[in-house]
């Protein structure tokens, strides 16, 4: 479904990701781990079209998607939900959906994928109204998630979901998203707290400053030596 293939990123003189080549399969969850710093969300932003790559390649559903615009990947059916959530504060919880929501114009469906949303975020029917920059942390990361559901995305970019979250909603996030995949939306995961992205994915690949270092099934990877101590605080 999605293949980037040898990119490479600059930010000016510094080189961020260096030949970075990934996959992800229809109905999969892909993870991809690393320290802070290592190139995650760079990764994400480049194949959602925000960063352009130096050089390399970015293929989804076999169509070179390397130079679209984003708004444009957006409609092709790949949508991210961001790193620090990036909620509309002033807007309501329902005018935030509503923008998730741009790019379409089957109102029908819309009002359906509004639902659906409200069905895996019911914290968030409660809350409407509401702004969303008076939400907790928890609940912004859920109006981020939903609000990025509501472009109906094939493949669902996720970006650091359980960060600053405390562990009783980190378990909430996760389940949701076991369920968000089984409803049939393949997922790319950039998550820092490996023992949860390993568990709930299929495959992973781990960054370190800007390469790929290990890739594979994600249970195998989770007790692999190197990941344990590296990743999983395990001595």
């Amino acid at each position: 479904m999605l293949e980037v293939t040898n990119i490479t990123v600059k930010y000016g003189s510094i080189e961020a990701l260096h030949g970075v080549s990934l996959r992800v399969a229809r109905g999969e969850i892909v993870t991809l781990i690393g320290c802070n710093g290592a190139g995650k969300s760079t990764t994400l932003r480049t194949i959602s079209g925000i960063v352009r790559p130096a050089s390399g390649a970015i293929s989804y559903e076999g169509q070179n998607i390397t130079r679209v615009q984003p708004h444009q990947i957006v409609r092709m059916g790949l949508a991210q939900s961001p790193e620090g959530r990036g909620v509309f504060p002033a807007m309501t919880v329902a005018e935030n959906l509503e923008l998730g929501a741009y790019t379409r114009h089957d109102h029908a469906e819309i009002a359906k994928d509004r639902e659906k949303a409200l069905s895996l975020f019911p914290r968030l029917r409660e809350r409407l109204t509401q702004t969303a920059g008076t939400l907790s942390g928890g609940e912004q990361q859920m109006l981020a998630m939903a609000r990025a559901l509501m472009a109906r995305p094939k493949l669902l970019l996720l970006d650091e979901p359980s960060l600053g979250l405390a562990p009783q909603i980190v378990q909430t996030i996760f389940s949701i998203i076991r369920e968000i995949n089984a409803a049939g939306t393949t997922i790319l995961l950039v998550e820092q707290n490996a023992h949860m992205a390993l568990k709930v994915a299929h495959r992973a690949y781990v960054l370190e400053v800007g390469r790929i270092v290990m890739e594979g099934d994600a249970k195998e990877l989770a007790v692999s030596d190197q990941v344990r101590k590296a990743y999983l605080g395990v001595a």
